[in-house]
């Protein structure tokens, strides 16, 4: 319908698109202490999902939201009251604003949530065992124009995904550091 109004649309697929039912922009997993499944969130991870896009000016946000606007026509979850999705400015989704309306949190959950274990000790006692930040929005895709080729956005949607750097050093070392970040601090106030 919107291409037929002349706005430019384009299908895209999201693989290991994350539900976020909560909105807390992550997807949670409670455990026992005997590693069972406690059932405890709605949260879940779907194979893939499909949205469109379609290129708004966002006059209502401000300039820097212009462009590729998410819009999904088969929401899952009520939003203001209703069932709908969007339209999320996908420049709000990579920066992370999500404090935008629109459903903005939803979608930057969608493509960038954190999947986190937690082990439930007690109803008050709760822990982090494992957080994956990583699985999440995978291979974000559309259909290259003029040809059957995919056309991989996910640049559009989110940064690069920074490769972990794992380094040892002594806690003089560590101490020190935090006496340097001090005066650096206190230097700046």
């Amino acid at each position: 319908v919107l291409r037929c109004l002349g706005i430019p649309t384009r299908v895209i697929t999201n693989f290991n698109s994350a539900h976020d039912k909560n909105l807390n922009l992550s997807i949670d997993k409670y455990i026992d202490v005997s590693g069972n499944n406690l059932h405890l969130s709605e949260d879940s991870v779907w194979n893939f999902h499909v949205w469109n896009e379609s290129w708004f000016i966002r006059r209502d946000l401000g300039s820097f939201y212009d462009g590729w606007q998410v819009l999904d026509a088969t929401p899952q979850e009520k939003s203001k009251g209703i069932y709908q999705c969007g339209p999320a400015s996908t420049k709000a989704i990579k920066e992370g604003d999500v404090n935008l309306d629109y459903d903005s949190p939803f979608v930057f959950a969608a493509v960038n949530a954190d999947c986190v274990t937690w082990i439930r000790y007690s109803k008050k006692r709760k822990e982090t065992i494992y957080s994956d930040t990583r699985k999440i929005g995978k291979f974000i895709s559309t259909k290259a124009v003029g040809s059957n080729s995919r056309v991989d956005v996910t640049a559009n949607y989110k940064y690069p995904e920074v490769k972990e750097i794992s380094f040892k050093i002594s806690y003089s070392q560590y101490k020190n550091s935090l006496v340097d970040d001090r005066k650096i601090l206190v230097t700046a106030v």
